[in-house]
This record gives C-alpha cells, sequence and structure tokens, in this order.
C-alpha cells in the first residue's frame, strides 16, 4: 500500500495507477466485482478508462463498499437531509490525510501559512462527518483556530487577533452558515479567503452559485471566494480555480456519462459526472455520481446541479438485482 499512495501522488504513475485500483477493486470489493460482471464487464489488464465499470453512487447507501476487508474502519456519513445516509468506511485514515492535505496544497498551497477557520459544526458535533474531519485536520497541519456555529463574541475576538498579525486566513464554512454568519452584520476579514463547501442541506432555499459568492464577498468584504466539491462517497477534494471552474488534483480524474446510456463514457463535454479518486482504494476508486457537469480539455470540470430521477433512472433499472 505504500507504493500505491506514492504512486497515485507521482503523476507520471497515474495511468499505472488506475490500472492497478481497478484491478484491485475488482478482486477484492466483492460487491464492485457483481456489479462488474452483472454488466459484463470483466477485468483487464488492457482496460481504457473510458471502459472501466463505474459504480453508482446510491450503493454507498444500502451497502457497506470495502475493498480491504480489516475489521477496524473509521466510517464517515453523508448529511442525510434527502433520505437515507451514505456510509464510507475508511480503513486507513492515513491515505485520506495524504488526500485532503495535497488535494489543498494542489489549489491553495503549504497550509501552514494559513490560519483555518471552521463555520461548520465541530469535530464533538459531527464526529463522522468527513468534511468536519478534514478541516479539523488542515488545522492541524497549520495555525488551529477552531468552528465556530455563530457569529459570538468569541468569534469577533479570534478574528482580531489574527488580522492583528496580519496573517492569511481560510474560512471553510457550510453556504446556510456563512449567510447566517453575515445575516444581521457584514464582517470585515481583511486578507482572507472563504471556501463554501456546498448546497443548503435543506436550511434555506438554494441560490444560484454565482448569487451565492456575490452576497459572501459583500458580506464578509473580500473577493477572494471558492467553492469546494467534495462528498463522503470521496476522499480528494477538488477546488475551484475560476468561474466555478474546479480543477481536480492528478490523482482524480473527472469523466462524463451520457444522460441516455450511462455505461457511454467520454473525457470531455456535457453529461453526468463519472470520478475516479485513487484516494478511494480501500473501498471503490470508481464512482458513477448523480451530478450534471461539463469536463474541459484540460481536466477541470463545472457543476450544473443535480441529475434527477429520469436522468438516471436508465442506469438504476438496469441494477435493481443489485442494489
Amino acid at each position: 500500500m505504500h507504493r500505491y499512495l506514492a504512486s497515485i501522488f507521482n503523476e507520471s504513475e497515474i495511468e499505472t495507477a488506475i490500472q492497478d485500483a481497478f484491478k484491485f477493486n475488482y478482486n477484492s470489493c466483492g460487491l464492485y466485482k457483481e456489479y462488474c460482471d452483472s454488466i459484463n464487464k470483466n477485468y483487464s489488464d488492457n482496460t481504457r478508462i473510458e471502459d472501466i465499470p463505474f459504480l453508482p453512487i446510491s450503493f454507498f447507501k444500502n451497502h457497506k463498499i470495502q475493498s480491504n476487508q480489516k475489521s477496524k474502519s473509521k466510517l464517515f456519513l453523508s448529511s442525510g437531509t434527502t433520505g437515507k445516509k451514505s456510509k464510507h468506511y475508511v480503513t486507513d485514515l492515513n491515505i485520506y490525510n495524504h488526500s485532503l492535505l495535497n488535494s489543498f496544497k494542489y489549489a491553495f498551497g503549504d497550509p501552514k501559512k494559513f490560519h483555518f477557520i471552521g463555520i461548520t459544526p465541530s469535530p464533538e458535533e459531527r464526529k463522522n462527518s468527513s468534511l468536519v474531519y478534514m478541516i479539523d485536520k488542515l488545522q492541524s497541519y497549520s495555525k488551529n483556530e477552531g468552528f465556530f456555529s455563530s457569529n459570538s463574541e468569541e468569534f469577533k475576538i479570534k478574528i482580531k487577533k489574527i488580522q492583528k498579525s496580519k496573517s492569511e486566513i481560510i474560512v471553510f464554512g457550510l453556504s446556510h452558515m456563512l449567510l447566517e454568519f453575515i445575516e444581521n452584520k457584514k464582517i470585515k476579514l481583511n486578507n482572507c479567503i472563504v471556501i463554501e463547501t456546498g448546497g443548503m442541506k435543506g436550511n434555506r432555499e438554494e441560490i444560484e452559485k454565482k448569487k451565492l459568492h456575490e452576497i459572501l464577498s459583500y458580506g464578509y468584504g473580500t473577493d477572494k471566494i471558492f467553492s469546494e466539491y467534495g462528498m463522503t462517497e470521496l476522499l480528494s477534494q477538488s477546488y475551484t480555480i475560476k468561474d466555478d471552474i474546479f480543477r481536480p488534483p492528478p490523482w482524480k480524474k473527472v469523466l462524463i456519462r451520457d444522460f441516455n446510456d450511462p455505461f457511454k463514457i467520454k473525457k470531455i463535454g456535457r453529461g453526468i459526472i463519472n470520478i475516479i479518486d485513487l484516494a478511494n482504494i480501500n473501498s471503490c476508486c470508481f464512482i458513477s455520481t448523480e451530478d450534471i457537469g461539463e469536463v474541459f480539455k484540460d481536466g477541470s470540470f463545472k457543476i450544473y446541479g443535480r441529475a434527477n430521477e429520469s436522468d438516471i433512472r436508465g442506469c438504476n433499472n438496469m441494477l435493481l438485482d443489485i442494489n
């Protein structure tokens, strides 16, 4: 596993690592093998990336997706605001730690130069949140400044103290909590980057991404507003670079599947997002999401929203016996 960990963070070895991951997941994850066999996609040494089967993300809600059969694992749970929660059993946190750290470095550089603040629930409140774990871990690599769930006096004191040091602040926050912080009063965060981590989770009416960023920019007094694209079922993150376009780290590949044929995969274009996340080696690296998006020539991508039931029904109908 140490050799594999080294290979996924070495761009020259990514293609080989993808083939190794397919072989390992096929031979070690019983559910993934069953899925591959059911659609007549057996493992082969020379399988094209576009021909590798992608496991529907909904399987994480009903099954234990695991390739490393260690009995001990860290369980991450999705927020589950729309129904049943997804469960991701992570048997090697070292891989996740490497991935979240290097995903951040790929976008923003060394975390040691930042002060991190989480406008999210705390690790004590959300012990099974992969997002909260990620923010907590990034804080441990740098200047740990804590988590805040309200625009309290303690928060204001903390911000003033950091700003006096003239250090750069990164605020990670759930979209609805970031909005709640500035609802009654603007916050002047000089030398600050704000990273919003997703939708309203049922707490507020959804806002168009561009409008959300405008509100956050005005409310926090900074034009450095970014988005993070991640999910419980994946161990690598992508961050926006400009105009809502995400740049995935080299060990995370984003592909497109056709709206009408879930097994028609291409590297560029619009459709529903499929993801290869090599940090997922101990569960499944090949995930078919329910997000509509577009992938560009340089591998960057854009998310337009969530596919509706009719968009994904074609795939799910083929999987009733497994799911």
